[in-house]
């Protein structure tokens, strides 16, 4: 049964034709998934869905009696309602019958969930983040029959998303969503309407089906294309010999080849390119060495070391509040740490993609806001200009002396993030990256982040984001510790399960107690304090020193490479001597790791057993 039916839709926005007799139907319980580059009308659509916004032309039927309920991108709010009182004027419109107090029951227990727990706290207090999962509580809470969600995962950590998933999983109603997070597509949709110049192409399947039709798709209209160019060559050079148009036939003839000429071929998508803009960096990095943070009795963070080494990537997670933005701040030197010390080498230039966008001023056109960063940047190809960046950002010549403010959400993002690359850092801290870019977008950056020469921070609750990105996990855990963890998050996940299953499997106290006793009576285990050997001690003493001799042996082959570039007998062995280098700075850097561990572990008078 259908629910929603829109027909020939066109829609003009700033002289963009966003839609061009575009057709979407939505049946009963499906869970459909829209993707596009940003930009190219998603939220308008999510807004004609909900009855929001009507096209320039075409048709839109909903079913009778059906309720829509909306999730912007940036929800509106009445800054001096309290949190609870928002949720609740917001679901207003449930059935009379439904029970007030078991309403509001329902609205706390899934404002805990979604981390918020002060009822009374003013809208207008909120962060953005807060008022996004406000709304979001809202809008599940409506028992609408179609929910639309615009951006639903941004500002939601991995349990949230989890819980979220599952919960839309179950949902009833049908659901239409914008989303980035490609687990959440796959796991949540049975259907993937794709946006792409105008038009609306619908897959049935999950993200991953998705992604294999396009390809047949895109295929099928290459091959189109081959046939049609071949037919075109064959009638072109029957123009060619003379035609004349002294008969039907031939003219005819003729009118055939001009259809076929202006006919046009299927466009290929356009690309965010990224070259490598770079520059040095030197032998000393970021160091931290046993930092604390706290605010008032809330511990974030508590004794934490870590050196970043060159091209480390680094995945950051943990729940909202526990701390993630205050380290990458302290990295920065914008908040200082309670105790301990971050050194930051003098060669260091960070560029910090920050979760909100910094101040834009919106009267200021495309072009000049990069300007003011960079007129020209160095990349692998060689010195670019900064209207040439913005092409490769898929901002053409006619959007670059648009206003900014007549650009979307996510097309904003994008030009912040080309901000941050045009000043040509060597460490780059991303806070939420994937929030309003679209996948595209992002898997470009992804791709880009393998080649970046330099140090990648990021904090992201998105999955595929830090399998495809991280190379090594810091999780915030309890009490302001945070643990390393190597891998991606699915490799980090694994690691976490295995350890709670472990915990589960160890015996209750009082039976602890009496394997305990029992052991020592059979005289078959001895408690002692763990201590390092002979060697350990010895290596735990010289270890930094050996380490940073290797970094710098690496920095002066690195350096000896660019030099030797046009000799390739003395190039080959140089990059065999740096690859050996690298093989023994990373298995020292392992043995450093389990020392600092044990030593932790000493200090805290652990035993082995």
């Amino acid at each position: 049964m259908n629910l929603l039916a829109i027909e020939h839709m066109t829609k003009v926005y700033t002289e963009r034709r966003i839609f061009d007799d575009a057709s979407f139907s939505l049946g009963t319980g499906e869970k459909v998934g829209v993707i596009g580059i940003n930009g190219t009308g998603k939220s308008t659509l999510l807004k004609t869905i909900a009855g929001l916004s009507e096209p320039d032309k075409g048709e839109v039927v909903r079913g009778n009696g059906l309720t829509f309920c909306y999730l912007p991108q940036t929800p509106a709010f009445d800054g001096t309602k309290t949190l609870l009182a928002f949720v609740l004027s917001a679901v207003s419109g449930r059935t009379a019958e439904t029970d007030c107090w078991n309403l509001e029951s329902q609205a706390k227990a899934m404002l805990n969930t979604l981390g918020m727990s002060e009822y009374s706290q003013p809208m207008g207090e909120l962060s953005g983040g807060q008022r996004k999962r406000a709304a979001l509580a809202a809008a599940l809470l409506s028992e609408a029959d179609v929910l639309v969600l615009d951006e639903p995962t941004n500002h939601l950590d991995v349990e949230m998303a989890g819980w979220l998933e599952d919960y839309l999983k179950r949902y009833r109603g049908a659901l239409v969503m914008v989303t980035h997070d490609r687990y959440f597509l796959d796991s949540v949709c049975n259907r993937i309407v794709e946006l792409d110049k105008g038009k609306l192409y619908s897959y049935a399947g999950e993200y991953s089906v998705f992604l294999k039709l396009k390809a047949e798709r895109e295929a099928m209209a290459q091959a189109a294309e081959r046939k049609r160019q071949s037919l075109l060559r064959t009638e072109l050079a029957w123009m060619m010999r003379g035609a004349r148009a002294r008969s039907t036939k031939q003219k005819a003839h003729i009118r055939r080849f001009e259809e076929l000429r202006d006919q046009k071929g299927p466009e290929s998508d356009g690309n965010v390119e990224l070259g490598s803009v770079k520059s040095r960096l030197g032998k000393t990095t970021i160091e931290l060495h046993g930092i604390s943070k706290g605010y008032g009795r809330k511990e974030l963070i508590r004794y934490f070391t870590y050196i970043f080494l060159k091209n480390d990537r680094v995945g950051i997670t943990g729940p909202n509040g526990c701390g993630k933005t205050t380290l990458m701040r302290m990295i920065l030197g914008l908040t200082a740490a309670d105790s301990g010390e971050v050194v930051v080498g003098q060669t260091v230039k960070t560029g910090y993609f920050s979760q909100e966008n910094e101040f834009m001023d919106l009267n200021l056109k495309v072009i000049d806001y990069i300007r003011n960063a960079a007129e020209y940047v160095v990349t692998e190809e060689g010195s670019v200009s900064a209207s040439k960046m913005l092409e490769r950002f898929l901002f053409p010549p006619d959007i670059q002396h648009t206003a900014i403010g007549r650009l979307s959400g996510g097309e904003r993002r994008r030009l912040y993030l080309l901000r941050v690359l045009m000043e040509a850092p060597n460490v780059l801290i991303l806070d939420e990256p994937t929030n309003d870019l679209d996948i595209r977008t992002l898997m470009v950056l992804e791709d880009y982040l393998d080649r970046f020469p330099g140090i990648v921070i990021t904090v992201s609750h998105d999955r595929y984001f830090l399998d495809r990105v991280a190379r090594r996990i810091l999780a915030f855990e309890e009490n302001g510790a945070i643990r390393q963890y190597e891998g991606g998050y699915t490799d980090y996940e694994a690691a976490v399960t295995l350890r709670r299953e472990t915990e589960k499997k160890a015996p209750v106290p009082g039976e602890k107690r009496t394997q305990e006793a029992k052991k020592a009576q059979e005289g078959r285990t001895r408690t002692k304090k763990l201590k390092f050997t002979y060697q350990e001690q010895r290596d735990f003493e010289t270890i930094e020193e050996e380490i940073r001799q290797l970094e710098e042996a690496v920095g002066e082959k690195e350096t000896a490479i660019e030099e030797a570039a046009s000799d390739y007998a003395a190039l080959s062995l140089l990059m065999e001597e740096k690859a050996e280098l690298e093989e023994a700075l990373e298995e020292k850097m392992e043995r450093w790791m389990y020392l600092e561990e044990l030593a932790g572990k000493i200090a805290a008078g652990e035993t082995a057993g």
